[in-house]
């Protein structure tokens, strides 16, 4: 199993990215796909979540409102779109899935909720986003 995050860059401050998140060798429309960061001298954080269908995403606080998770199970891959870019969001971005009931809604909850690293069956090398003038 491979999940490969792409797209990062230096960006200037209240510009976009789009990361991908592209995977191979598992059943990609079985896993729920979310997407952690983390910052220099912090600990990796959940911030949004997506479940296996793409019916139902969750956002933290953080990010709700300037970041959109989506996914493309046609072609194994999930999607951030982030807007509004600040300084803050300066950090190493990482996508992980997870299979568990009802598409990964716990498991979405958990990580959005209270930023948990549990529960994820894979995880992709990271991609680094530069918030920077």
């Amino acid at each position: 199993v491979q999940l490969q995050a792409s797209g990062g860059g230096l960006v200037q401050p209240g510009g976009s990215l789009r990361l991908s998140c592209a995977a191979s060798g598992l059943t990609f429309a079985d896993y729920a796909i979310a997407w952690f960061r983390q910052a220099p001298g912090k600990k990796r954080e959940g911030i949004s979540c997506i479940i296996n269908g793409g019916t139902a995403t969750y956002y933290a606080d953080s990010v709700k409102g300037r970041f959109t998770i989506s996914r493309d199970n046609a072609k194994n891959t999930g999607y951030l779109q982030m807007n509004n870019l600040n300084v803050e969001d300066t950090a190493v971005y990482y996508c992980a899935a997870a299979r568990g009931p009802y598409g990964g809604r716990r498991i979405c909850g958990l990580v959005t909720y209270s930023g948990s690293t549990d529960g994820m069956d894979y995880w992709g090398k990271g991609t680094l986003v530069t918030v920077s003038s």
